[in-house]
């Protein structure tokens, strides 16, 4: 009963002053939509560099040979690898399984040499795994059942070489055992990504036709995207359930810790600028109230007077700070609908200021972010305004309720 009584009469409060209430409804409804979408356009960005890592060939988890990761070698084969092709498969929630083997190959032709990591791959796995692939410029992309010898180079490759589509290439390489093997490839496609940096790294064959040129037999890792990158930790957790002995599951951030740490520095910087989104609402809210508090003074000192205990008056301000966090709330939310419906469809395109693509520790990364529209809007919404306005609303509160009435009633009078 005192509930139903103390929020009417906090109602009855926030209608009293209708222009200052509008202006606090206003504030806190445009803080909220400025943080609904700094945090839609957050979640987006954090999408587009876990998509562009793992579309660059790096993929959500990797299943590698145990001790990869501190020699890196690139002759180091997977102690099953049909069990772990097997396991990756029957996995929930993948898109994509893509077995991959490395060689360091020096490839010439006549007088010119280029040193590169040659990939053997799964044509079409591959296709799928690395969208960059997909860019041929010129002659066509690998087939599963491709003439010996058959290779796509990037075109940074091709130029280097003064090489064209069709050309033979010698490949010198370093076999099992540490022998020295050599072999012919056929350019039968050239790839442009729009990177310079990563045509230079592109020289892709069968995983057949390295095979053939190394005499190592099976494949170096098996790459796994996933349909949600959200669901890396529990998927790594049940690959590595699955795998051969001898095997391990890594993910993204162990590949690439360099552009983890740089993900984690846009975090910290977009919370920054979050912090001080919501710090400009709670000084706001917070002068609104405490100019309310103060023109009520007499009616607080009377309340006092009457016997009012100074918990009940803090809690009277405090419902009087969420009623206006709720419509605040409700405002700011139907003026950042249609701005997050337009940027998560459209996007924000930032070609002018990076190009048409621009890389990032290996990683191609395409310069339009999406925003993210799901149902964790609502909640945001309620948490940041309702937790703004209450966090303001606290100094009043103790204000009202340290209220002296003899002296409230007197400077009053």
């Amino acid at each position: 009963m005192m509930a139903l009584v103390a929020g009417k009469y906090a109602l009855r409060s926030v209608g009293r002053n209708v222009r200052r209430t509008a202006l606090s409804v206003l504030g806190i409804a445009i803080g909220v939509a400025l943080a609904l979408f700094m945090e839609s356009m957050n979640r987006g960005r954090e999408g587009l560099f876990a998509r562009a890592a793992a579309y660059s060939g790096s993929g959500h988890l990797r299943v590698v040979p145990r001790g990869w990761r501190l020699r890196r070698d690139p002759r180091l084969r997977l102690a099953g690898f049909e069990a772990d092709l097997a396991a990756a498969r029957d996995l929930p929630g993948v898109a994509v399984v893509a077995p991959r083997a490395r060689a360091q190959v020096l490839l010439a032709m006549g007088t010119h040499v280029v040193p590169i990591e040659a990939v053997g791959v799964d044509p079409e796995a591959e296709q799928r795994a690395y969208r960059f692939v997909r860019n041929v410029v010129a002659g066509r992309w690998l087939r599963p059942d491709d003439e010996p010898g058959a290779a796509v180079v990037g075109q940074a490759v091709a130029d280097r070489l003064e090489a064209e589509l069709g050309d033979d290439l010698l490949a010198t390489v370093v076999g099992e055992g540490g022998r020295i093997e050599s072999g012919m490839l056929r350019i039968v496609g050239i790839v442009r990504t729009g990177s310079e940096e990563i045509d230079a790294s592109i020289c892709q064959v069968t995983l057949g036709e390295l095979e053939r040129l190394t005499g190592l037999r099976g494949a170096g890792e098996v790459t796994v995207l996933l349909s949600d990158h959200r669901s890396a930790p529990a998927a790594r957790a049940a690959l590595a359930a699955r795998i051969a002995p001898g095997d391990e599951v890594l993910t993204f951030e162990d590949l690439a810790p360099e552009f983890k740490g740089h993900l984690e520095q846009d975090k910290a910087t977009n919370r920054f600028v979050n912090g001080i989104i919501l710090l400009i609402v709670v000084l706001g809210v917070a002068s609104a109230q405490l100019a309310a508090v103060l023109e009520r003074r007499r009616e607080f000192a009377v309340l006092s007077a009457l016997g009012m205990r100074a918990r009940r008056m803090v809690r009277l301000v405090l419902l009087e700070a969420l009623a206006l966090g709720l419509a605040g709330g409700a405002l700011g939310l139907a003026l950042g609908l249609p701005v997050l419906w337009l940027f998560s469809t459209r996007g924000l395109d930032l070609s002018r200021l990076m190009g048409a693509t621009w890389s990032f520790q290996g990683i191609l990364i395409e310069p339009v972010i999406y925003g993210d529209l799901g149902p964790w809007i609502v909640p945001y919404v309620l948490a940041v305004a309702l937790g703004a306005t209450a966090l303001a609303s606290l100094y009043p509160a103790w204000f009202a309720a340290r209220t002296d009435p003899a002296v409230a009633l007197r400077v009053a009078q």
